[in-house]
């Protein structure tokens, strides 16, 4: 194994789910999981299609009431493809009589390649080797190749291959007690060549079309039947010893969502008619994975490197350029299984960062979801009896609030209340985000013009949020949920909800401010625009200007509070507990089956005042502080990190993430443990059984950004790059392109204390960079090497 490939040897039943998911193959229009073509839906297997942005909502009962849920569609499984010889048993490795299997990903390439032995007794033996794809350059097709070679064996092998649409959504233990059945009418049918079937459908509630074909080529007759709700292709194939015997299955898939088509059937049809042989879609498809490994490229050594590489892969295929032309947030899981639901939450705020400073194009895609849906975000702020926008916790296809009412614990089977939607925190990440990309990219169109109007409205829900309080002198933010998660309510409290989350309260003074700061640079023509547009006075901005340097941030014992009382809160006794059940990530689900809750201890889920020091270089969240009137030195932030550190599960996989980050520059010792949890959080599974329902692509890109900008401290403001790197002992070495403003494939390199940086040339301005000692110019066409000091 090295780092273009990401391998598994043997078959194992109990691992299959996780393989499946990370090998996955997509292209950021549609993925599909790396299950057997064989292989059907069971406790093993799970074969799932998902398209970008397609969701459907049903409502089931549930604890006696109705429940209404949006999901992510599984569409039509276009894998199917089965074997077997005279009539015998079709073969599957659950089956037996396997002795051989590897999987290998390709991760230069985009391509899944297996291989599997099946022994038939009397020394015969059938060899298949598959080759699969989802077209990097053409985001509507797919493609696999099937390779059968037999040793002593003479005979007929009856090859089936089809399109199901028999589907639904079953992918998650925890959701079977809900309606999985998404699509209807499904409707399967043959083109004039028999060698091509085709399959139509839609999704019941929002009435999206489906349209698949497949054409099935091999050196025999393509015979036809259909069975709704699949349509079935086969064709007999004469073995021979030492003779390889090859078919083809070329897809095509459209849905009524694609821009420039009327039906998506006959796209579909069309595409997979007009579509070239395997071998000529393979070389362009390699063409594209090219173009896209050039521009983000990334080279650490070592292990690191490998899983940074696998990583980089899954983000690249769940959104790649091809999400530029496309309505869709960042699905929390990827593309990849139907965990969450398919839902866009916050995520976007650990992966944009890493895809601003190489494909700012998908930025502002995602971004342009979001502004798409700031007319719903606002009517939301208005049914609290607020202005501004309020965006919801999840999302999914028109904007509305996702979050279920209920949620399972599946350690006490309860069904519980879900008051996850209260993190309105949200909206700050999302005018982060417009913030930064617009710092990368340079892109003051966008900036002045649907950025500016979503850091408006998100800056007016937290001043009309924020009540004041004349005891402490101060504004402040009640009924919140913080990043934490497990605190919903105070201990005993009949109403959900905390008052003066710190990670909230400083990220909206942030908002506040950047928001005011952004008004007063608009061109005067456009700032007027908007205040017509929006009805902002004097006596609005005045009062954002004082709540953005009001707002109460707690403090206990020396420390940040992570929300007003959470120092009057009881200590958890953590050695017991880790003694008693090893794995307490998620604590809140142990204590609720025991007849306990989380809101009682001083515990956290994962990283939330410690988000702070993953959004804000140390210098400005200095500068955040002392405009809210608090001193934040270096010893009040490192008892801040100590404290949570020791009171934190980890519950989440972008917990270790943000805590490396932070520890990387507070104390770096211990950095590299946390790191580490970050790089394996999908490869070990250490959520237990989670990624078999989806990647987490959150933690994926986030440690793609760690590398980017957490360790060399890098930040575009001001028209520059700034650069203040923290190396690890364990990373000191890496090097990575990326895209700033203007300039194409700028490359930076660390070894150990040296820095180089070369500037592609271009007829674009010269790069001003700034280091902690000194400033320096690069022209286009330069490199710098640059000695840091100790």
């Amino acid at each position: 194994m090295n780092d273009r490939t990401w391998e598994y040897e043997g078959y194992d039943a109990a691992e299959e789910r996780l393989r499946e998911s990370l090998c996955t193959l997509g292209n950021g229009y549609f993925a599909t999981r790396g299950a057997l073509p064989e292989c059907a839906v069971d406790e093993v297997h799970y074969p799932g299609t998902y398209a970008a942005g397609c969701y459907n909502r049903l409502t089931s009962r549930v604890a006696g009431r109705a429940v209404e849920n949006e999901d992510m569609v599984n569409l039509p499984n276009w894998l199917p493809l089965r074997f077997r010889l005279d009539g015998g048993p079709w073969l599957t490795p659950d089956a037996g009589a396997v002795s051989g299997h590897r999987l290998v990903l390709h991760l230069t390439s985009g391509l899944l390649e297996r291989h599997t032995r099946y022994d038939l007794g009397q020394e015969r033996e059938l060899t298949v080797r598959q080759l699969r794809l989802v077209h990097m350059g053409d985001p509507h097709l797919a493609a696999l190749r099937t390779e059968f070679t037999s040793e002593n064996l003479t005979g007929e092998l009856e090859v089936e291959a089809a399109l199901d649409g028999g589907v639904t959504n079953a992918g998650v233990p925890r959701y079977r007690d809900l309606d999985g059945r998404h699509l209807t009418h499904v409707h399967t049918g043959t083109a004039a060549d028999p060698a091509t079937v085709w399959l139509r459908c839609r999704t019941t509630t929002s009435d999206i079309r489906i349209g698949m074909a497949a054409r099935l080529t091999a050196d025999a007759p393509v015979a036809v039947r259909h069975e709704p709700p699949r349509a079935v292709q086969q064709v007999r194939l004469n073995l021979e010893p030492g003779r390889t015997v090859t078919v083809d299955k070329v897809v095509a898939l459209h849905t009524s969502r694609d821009p420039a088509i009327s039906d998506p059937l006959h796209a579909a049809v069309e595409r997979v008619g007009r579509a070239p042989g395997f071998d000529d879609l393979l070389e362009t498809h390699l063409t594209a994975w090219d173009q896209l490994w050039r521009r983000a490229d990334l080279t650490v050594p070592g292990e690191p490197g490998r899983i940074l590489r696998l990583h980089l892969f899954h983000v690249l295929q769940t959104l790649s350029p091809h999400t530029a032309d496309l309505d869709v947030g960042v699905p929390a899981r990827g593309l990849h299984g139907e965990a969450y639901r398919g839902h866009v939450f916050w995520d976007e705020l650990f992966v944009l960062p890493y895809l601003n400073l190489h494909f700012p194009e998908v930025s502002r895609a995602l971004l342009r979801y979001r502004h798409r849906r700031l007319e719903q975000a606002r009517t939301a702020a208005r049914a609290t009896g607020r202005r501004g926008a309020l965006y919801p916790w999840q999302s999914g296809g028109d904007g509305r609030e996702e979050t279920q009412q209920l949620h399972l614990n599946p350690r006490s089977g309860r069904w519980l209340p879900d008051h996850s939607r209260l993190q309105h925190h949200v909206g700050s990440a999302i005018a982060y985000n417009v913030w930064q990309y617009c710092q990368a990219s340079g892109d003051t169109e966008f900036l002045h013009t649907k950025g500016a109007e979503m850091l408006l409205q998100i800056a007016r829900f937290w001043a009309d949020s924020a009540v004041y309080d004349e005891s402490l002198r101060r504004h402040r933010i009640r009924g919140v949920v913080g990043p934490d998660e497990y605190h919903e309510a105070y201990p005993g409290a009949s109403e959900p909800g905390l008052d003066d989350n710190a990670y909230t309260n400083v990220t909206a003074a942030w908002v506040l401010t950047r928001s005011l700061e952004l008004l007063e640079s608009l061109p005067e023509p456009r700032r007027r625009e908007l205040v017509e547009r929006t009805g902002l006075d004097g006596g609005e901005l005045e009062q954002w200007e004082d709540v953005s340097r009001t707002l109460h941030v707690p403090f206990h014992q020396g420390v940040i509070s992570q929300f007003e009382g959470y120092g009057d809160l009881a200590e958890l006794d953590w050695d017991g507990y880790r003694k008693r059940y090893e794995d307490i990530r998620r604590l809140d689900r142990i204590l609720e089956a025991e007849g306990d809750t989380v809101n009682r201890y001083q515990a956290s889920k994962q990283a939330d005042v410690l988000m702070l020091g993953y959004l804000f270089s140390p210098a400005e969240l200095r500068s955040l502080f002392e405009r809210l009137g608090h001193r934040l030195d270096d010893d009040i932030w490192r008892r801040t990190v100590d404290h949570y550190l020791a009171r934190t599960s980890h519950g989440s996989t972008l917990s270790g993430l943000v805590h490396g980050w932070v520890l990387a520059r507070a104390r770096r010792a211990d950095a590299w443990r946390y790191c580490q949890e970050a790089l394996r959080g999908d490869i070990a599974d250490l959520q237990g059984g989670t990624t078999g329902e989806g990647i987490h692509l959150g933690a994926m890109a986030g440690t793609l950004d760690l590398v980017q900008r957490g360790l060399t401290g890098l930040e575009t403001r001001q028209g520059a790059l700034w650069l203040d790197p923290v190396p690890l002992p364990e990373l000191s070495s890496y090097g990575f392109c990326l895209r700033y403003q203007d300039h194409w494939g700028v490359r930076l390199r660390l070894e150990r204390r040296l820095l180089e940086i070369t500037v592609p040339s271009s007829d674009a301005a010269p790069i001003d960079v700034h280091l902690p000692d000194r400033s320096v110019g690069l022209q286009p066409g330069e490199t710098a090497r640059l000695v840091l000091p100790e």
